[in-house]
C-alpha cells in the first residue's frame, strides 16, 4: 500500500471549512504537509485547524474570498512558498434555466469559475517561484460527464472547471506544475441533499440510482486527491478523474 508523504511542502486548500475541503486538508496534514486552509468563514476554518492540531498536524487558517482577486492575491502571499494546492471552494445553486434569476446564475460562475481561475492564476505564479508543484481542482461528475434537470448553472460551471483545468495544465506543465481535476459524484456532505431531504432520504435516493448503491465518504475523495497531487501520479496531466461509484459509466 502506498503511503503518501508531503513533508517539507506547503499545501493550500480552498473551501476547507467543511465537507470535502476539510477532509482533504486533514489528509494532507496527516501526510506531513504544512497545510493552509482557506475559505470565507473563519470560525469554520479555525475548527479545521483545531482538528488538524489534535491529530498532531500543522495548519494555519486564512479567510479569503476566491471570487475577489485582491483577496486571492493576499491569500497566496500569506501562504508562503507553495508546492500543492487544492481548489475545493464552490457553491451549488439549483433551479430550472427559465426560472433562475441572473444574480443567482452569476454568483455560481463568480465562485465556481472566476474563483477557480483567480486561484489557479496566483497559485501557478507562486509555484513557478517555488520550483513547481501540483494543483487539483475539485469539479463534479455533473458537468464533466452528465447533466441533471434543475442543475444547469452548476453543470455549466463545472464543465468550465474541467475546461480551465485542461488549458492551465498545458500552459503550466513546462514549469514543472501538474494540474488535474477530480470530479466526485454524490458525497456525504450537506450539498448532496436536495431541499427538504435528510441524510436517510438522500441515501435512499442515491442507492436507487447509483451502481455502487451509496454516496462517497469525504475521506475517499481526499485519498484520491492526495494520489493526484503525489509523485506517484507524475505522468497524469490535464485529466478529469471521475469518482462517482459508476454513476457516469
Amino acid at each position: 500500500m502506498i503511503s503518501f508523504a508531503f513533508s517539507g511542502r506547503t499545501a493550500l486548500i480552498t473551501g476547507a471549512g467543511s465537507g470535502i475541503g476539510r477532509s482533504i486538508a486533514i489528509a494532507f496534514s496527516q501526510a506531513g504537509a504544512r497545510t493552509v486552509v482557506a475559505g470565507r468563514r473563519l470560525p469554520e476554518l479555525e475548527e479545521t485547524v483545531r482538528m488538524i492540531g489534535t491529530a498532531g498536524g500543522e495548519a494555519v487558517a486564512i479567510a479569503a474570498d476566491v471570487a475577489n482577486e485582491r483577496s486571492v492575491s493576499e491569500l497566496i502571499r500569506d501562504a508562503g512558498p507553495l508546492h500543492l494546492a487544492v481548489n475545493a471552494a464552490g457553491i451549488v445553486q439549483g433551479g430550472s434555466l427559465d426560472d433562475m434569476n441572473a444574480e443567482a446564475f452569476e454568483r455560481v460562475f463568480d465562485v465556481n469559475v472566476t474563483g477557480l481561475w483567480l486561484a489557479m492564476k496566483h497559485e501557478i505564479r507562486a509555484m513557478k517561484a517555488s520550483g513547481g508543484g501540483a494543483i487539483v481542482n475539485i469539479g463534479s461528475n455533473i458537468g464533466a460527464r452528465i447533466v441533471r434537470p434543475g442543475m444547469g448553472a452548476y453543470a455549466a460551471s463545472k464543465a468550465a472547471v474541467s475546461s480551465l483545468t485542461r488549458t492551465a495544465a498545458l500552459e503550466a506543465v513546462e514549469h514543472g506544475i501538474r494540474i488535474n481535476c477530480l470530479c466526485p459524484g454524490p458525497t456525504d456532505t450537506p450539498l448532496s441533499m436536495r431541499p427538504g431531504e435528510d441524510r436517510a432520504a438522500r441515501d435512499a435516493r442515491v442507492a436507487a440510482t447509483n451502481p455502487s448503491k451509496r454516496v462517497a465518504a469525504t475521506d475517499e475523495i481526499a485519498a484520491a486527491t492526495l494520489w493526484l497531487a503525489s509523485d506517484e501520479a507524475a505522468y497524469i496531466v490535464g485529466q478529469d478523474i471521475v469518482i462517482d461509484g459508476g454513476a457516469s459509466a
